[in-house]
């Protein structure tokens, strides 16, 4: 059995459809798949742990946590337009602006999480000091909204479609948006998948890319989203024009090199030449 993990969110529909089709079965692969609300983190946590063989992680924390001695590789793109983040407050907040959160305390799904590490890129963006950066630890977006109502956090990165339900509903106030400046997630397989499923991943992934393809050209595709996640068609049509999913497997390791720079330079990961992020199928 191939175990495959991912966030409960749209991106992931394509590996949805697939196996509720069940695609793989006709090329003898068992695969099943496990939601991660806790994110990018827990998908690690699993991926050391050999309780996942293959999960969609975003690509920033994918990097560091290879830099960190993860058993794991990267061995593809998944989702190579970037993720666009938004910035939320509570809806009753002080906070009008982006420039006003300088110093304030985030929410993060956990440490090493890309709600977690986006924080830092953002501030970077700003020429805001990382040393100012506080943070609240809150586990999921559920977690978020009761740090929110219970005044223990005052900001939280979050991919605005999955959020915008709470912004419509009066919860969250989104105040700006950011763009992560690479592509949003990526394919990581963990050490021992590698060593004895390489070609049924290579396989997998092949079928999941031209499912993608299948599901953005589908007329009935925006219902489909828009019904599983709360959102209304045209904030779904609106996210399914601005997402490109992966045709090929690959990574540019230079790509990756980049992110592992700006990881650097906030701290957070320190200065190696011996990494290897990637992996070939």
């Amino acid at each position: 059995m191939m175990n495959i993990g991912g966030v409960p969110e749209h991106f992931n529909l394509p590996w949805h459809r697939l196996l509720a089709a069940g695609l793989l079965g006709r090329d003898g692969i068992e695969a099943q798949w496990q939601d991660f609300p806790g994110g990018t983190g827990a998908m690690i946590s699993a991926l050391n742990d050999d309780a996942i063989d293959v999960a969609m992680l975003l690509t920033e924390g994918a990097v560091l946590g290879i830099g960190k001695g993860g058993r794991f590789r990267i061995v593809s793109l998944y989702v190579e337009s970037p993720l666009i983040w938004g910035i939320h407050v509570p809806a009753e907040s002080a906070f009008t602006d982006v420039e006003s959160i300088r110093g304030a305390r985030y929410a993060i799904s956990r440490f090493g999480s890309g709600s977690h590490l986006m924080c830092y890129a953002h501030a970077r963006s700003r020429d805001w000091p990382a040393a100012s950066l506080r943070f609240e630890v809150v586990g999921t977006l559920d977690g978020a909204v009761e740090a929110f109502a219970a005044g223990r956090a005052d900001v939280f990165l979050w991919e605005k479609f999955m959020t915008k339900p709470l912004v419509d509903s009066g919860r969250f106030r989104r105040i700006g948006e950011f763009a992560a400046p690479w592509p949003a997630f990526v394919v990581a397989v963990s050490e021992r998948a590698l060593g004895n499923r390489r070609q049924d991943i290579a396989l997998v992934l092949e079928r999941v890319f031209a499912e993608a393809e299948a599901f953005r050209a589908d007329a009935a595709a925006c219902e489909e989203i828009a019904a599983r996640f709360g959102l209304d068609r045209a904030d779904a049509a609106q996210w399914l024009a601005a997402t490109r999913w992966a045709r090929r497997v690959g990574v540019e390791t230079s790509m990756l090199d980049d992110v592992a720079g700006l990881l650097g330079a906030v701290g957070l990961l320190p200065p190696s030449r011996d990494r290897v992020f990637c992996a070939a199928l």
